[in-house]
């Protein structure tokens, strides 16, 4: 019964529309494990996005710099395919790959408006965890 069920839905391949979205924001998630990079348009809604970890890095190779700068041109060239020419960077978190996706959505060909840091500072909230000892 299931495999008639899969045989009549076969998954052809979707064809991704383009989307034609001239200017749009770069949301740089830098964590002390992993950069994330999403490009949404100017709502919000995601038009693309990869990690460190999509780019194929495991382990603390996610938290390096070149993973970050990976991660940033692989958005920057999928957002480039809908059409997308200027973007709005808004970094958050402390992790090390902040500056090189920066300078990698640059290079990669778009015009960058604005830079702004959106980390979120607590005014004395959650308790942070505790000091490591090594």
């Amino acid at each position: 019964m299931a495999k008639a069920a899969a045989a009549t839905g076969a998954a052809r391949p979707r064809r991704k529309e383009r989307k034609n979205i001239i200017a749009g924001v770069a949301h740089v998630n830098a964590s002390f494990n992993n950069t994330i990079v999403t490009i949404t348009d100017a709502q919000g809604n995601a038009i693309a996005w990869s990690s460190s970890g999509q780019q194929g890095f495991k382990g603390s190779r996610k938290s390096t710099p070149f993973a970050a700068q990976m991660a940033a041109e692989g958005a920057g060239r999928k957002a480039m395919e809908h059409g997308m020419r200027t973007i709005e960077i808004l970094v958050r978190g402390p992790g090390s790959g902040r500056e090189s996706a920066l300078r990698a959505l640059q290079a990669v060909g778009l015009a960058v408006t604005s830079i702004r840091d959106v980390t979120p500072i607590p005014h004395n909230g959650c308790r942070p965890p505790k000091r490591r000892r090594v």
